[in-house]
């Protein structure tokens, strides 16, 4: 079968990546794209073979392991239609960048590296570069997550969509892209827009209650339209909260048990696609799967 488009899945052969590789393989089969299984050596391990006199061997030694590592990850669950496996040298993101944009890439599925402390989900150099110079969504799945055995596992896992906007241009894209995952999911989507504190070093305005108020009122207004934009067949809520946005989004993924946040990274007119400080304190605050959509897709 010919594919126009491609899933790609960074792998290390770690179990992180294992859980992401599953994932992967349900959006390739969904999408009706081609599974582009990838790994990236590190040039040290190629030097240290080329010093050893294994250098002719090491791509076909790297080549089986990846295969073997993918055979045994759809062991027992539905496997992809179309897989292709990739080898590559460099440094991970600068390799997962480029062959993102040298092929037709309809999404790029990795997983995050594991918890460290008590509340952050610590996010490796790689993970947080692709975030950064990304021009194709990038889905997040947490590092303890397995990933799905059969497509309806992931209809069990995500209850209901979280749509964190803040009401720029970027977000009726956004917020239309979170509409199409939850009809095919069956699910509800929630937009949810927290209204920041304002913060005066003159104590004493006595029209600041008032400002307050007309920022919730304009927040209920958008999000009301918003929500009508994605017709009366979808189930779709909508929340106003107010306080610090990353904790709150956080709070609110949480108590409405969301399974899949689709949040907006932001862009400049000269580096193009860049996460946003709340983008990137959402993702260290929540233990789930993130959809990360660049502008204008």
């Amino acid at each position: 079968m010919t594919t126009t488009r491609s899933v790609l899945a960074p792998v290390d052969f770690s179990d992180a990546s294992r859980g992401a590789l599953r994932y992967a393989s349900v959006a390739a089969n969904y999408l009706q794209a081609e599974l582009v299984v990838l790994t990236v050596t590190d040039p040290l391990l190629t030097e240290a073979a080329e010093l050893s006199g294994q250098l002719d061997g090491l791509p076909d030694a790297i080549s089986k392991e990846l295969r073997r590592f993918s055979g045994k990850t759809f062991d027992g669950v539905v496997a992809p239609h179309t897989v292709r496996y990739e080898l590559a040298s460099g440094k991970p993101a600068v390799e997962i960048l480029r062959i993102a944009k040298s092929t037709p890439t309809s999404l790029v599925v990795m997983s995050t590296h594991g918890l460290t402390g008590v509340r952050k989900l610590f996010f490796g150099s790689t993970t947080e570069r692709v975030l950064r110079e990304t021009t194709v969504p990038v889905l997040l799945t947490p590092a303890h997550d397995h990933g799905p055995a059969r497509p309806e596992d992931v209809k069990k896992a995500v209850k209901r969509i979280l749509v964190p906007v803040d009401l720029s241009p970027a977000t009726r894209d956004q917020v239309m892209s979170a509409g199409r995952l939850a009809t095919a999911l069956e699910v509800p989507v929630l937009l949810a827009h927290v209204v920041e504190p304002v913060h005066f070093a003159a104590m004493d305005m006595p029209h600041l209650p008032n400002l307050e108020v007309e920022r919730r009122s304009r927040a209920e207004k958008a999000l009301a339209e918003l929500a009508a934009s994605l017709g009366p067949t979808l189930r779709v809520e909508a929340l106003v909260a107010y306080g610090d946005p990353a904790e709150e989004i956080a709070k609110v993924a949480r108590d409405r048990d969301a399974g899949l946040i689709v949040i907006g990274l932001h862009a400049t007119s000269i580096l193009g696609p860049r996460m946003g400080s709340v983008t990137y304190r959402v993702l260290c605050l929540t233990a789930m799967l993130v959809l990360a959509l660049p502008p204008k897709h």
